[in-house]
């Protein structure tokens, strides 16, 4: 799962660390490029020595950065960090979005609630926290799945510090 509990038992602290599933690695990423790099010169080896080579030869080098574009924009939108800190009487929520912006709340953790909203939200199982008037979201980028598995843990954690 894209989240991962931290127990720092000497302060009597908990936190939570949630990020959006990237499935591709930095190696993989170079691996996809080279290898659409060399099937889109592949039908080329035809053409080699000719003038067609070089009015193909920019339109296949678009393409390849098109990709290499759209690769890299995905990843950076993934670049998304949520941090839920509990201690005693304090929940804090900190999100680091991808444009280098942060984001923060923080409630008394005994007047703080999680609140999962099956329809009516931007995604299924949406799960929200709810305290010091305001909601905000937690989790959005997890799948629905683990969406509901995180409300568990949150609402047995919040009813039960």
């Amino acid at each position: 799962m894209p989240y991962r509990w931290t127990d720092i038992s000497r302060t009597d602290k908990q936190e939570l660390h949630l990020w959006p599933h990237q499935s591709m690695t930095p190696q993989g990423f170079v691996l996809f490029i080279g290898v659409t790099f060399a099937l889109l010169l592949l039908p080329l080896i035809t053409v080699l020595g000719t003038f067609l080579l070089w009015g193909l030869l920019p339109f296949m080098m678009i393409a390849l950065g098109g990709v290499w574009y759209a690769l890299s924009a995905s990843q950076r939108r993934a670049q998304v960090l949520e941090i839920l800190t509990l201690t005693e009487d304090t929940a804090r929520l900190t999100r680091h979005n991808p444009r280098g912006d942060t984001q923060h709340w923080e409630s008394n953790r005994h007047w703080a609630r999680p609140e999962l909203h099956i329809q009516g939200g931007p995604v299924p199982n949406y799960v929200t926290l709810r305290g010091a008037g305001r909601e905000v979201e937690i989790g959005a980028f997890l799948s629905e799945d683990e969406r509901k598995a995180l409300y568990g843990e949150l609402d047995n954690l919040f009813r039960h510090p």
